[in-house]
């Protein structure tokens, strides 16, 4: 019987590793979703840029911040649910926080799905892409905004951080390790802690996704 010439294993090496590593691109590529699909942010929009609005926006976060609106939610679903059940509530606190300033901008609120860029929040990175948001618009809504992670429950308290500048568009986010472990599993962790070993991997995950979507 004829031996296997190198040829024919070369190949065969080859197709082995090919095939491993689709399986561990398509297997990174199913977690991103499933991370993405589980995380609802919190995108604050000011009036304007001047420095009164930037300052009433960042008002308007704290005080829902320390309301702890998603506090107890088990996951996406149920923190929606609570935002819809809450979402008149989450108005009038954003509009008595403006009026107790001597504001008289209305605020609106909707759950929508929203493009984000690549953020990074303490020590992790959360993926850019399309996540569901609450997004707080007050009143013409065309100057800096301001977002975090609300659900898990990764954006700090004012009353626990130092104040941003006006202008700043940074998140604010725990140093509570255990909420991170609390929420994510190792490989998402992983994903967001090593943010480099996956930006190409997930760009053409993104890209071929497009392409078929």
């Amino acid at each position: 019987m004829k031996k296997p010439s190198w040829k024919i294993m070369a190949a065969g090496l080859i197709l082995t590793i090919l095939i491993s590593n689709m399986s561990s691109f398509i297997s990174d590529g199913l977690k991103l979703e499933e991370l993405r699909g589980s995380v609802l942010r919190l995108h604050i929009l000011a009036n304007s840029d001047s420095e009164k609005d930037q300052q009433l926006k960042l008002m308007v976060r704290d005080e829902l911040l320390e309301r702890g609106i998603f506090n107890g939610a088990a996951d996406l679903d149920e923190a929606e649910r609570i935002a819809k059940a809450r979402m008149s509530e989450i108005v009038r606190t954003a509009e008595s926080v403006l009026r107790r300033n001597g504001c008289m901008d209305r605020v609106s609120a909707e759950l929508a799905d929203a493009d984000f860029d690549e953020r990074v929040y303490g020590d992790i990175t959360m993926p850019a892409g399309r996540y569901r948001a609450l997004r707080i618009m007050i009143g013409d809504a065309r100057g800096h905004n301001w977002w975090c992670v609300m659900y898990p429950p990764l954006c700090l308290p004012a009353a626990c951080e130092e104040t941003e500048d006006a202008d700043s568009e940074d998140e604010t986010v725990t140093d509570d390790k255990s909420a991170e472990e609390e929420n994510f599993d190792e490989k998402e962790l992983d994903i967001l802690k090593k943010p480099k070993k996956y930006k190409l991997k997930f760009a053409l995950w993104d890209k071929i996704k497009s392409i078929f979507s």
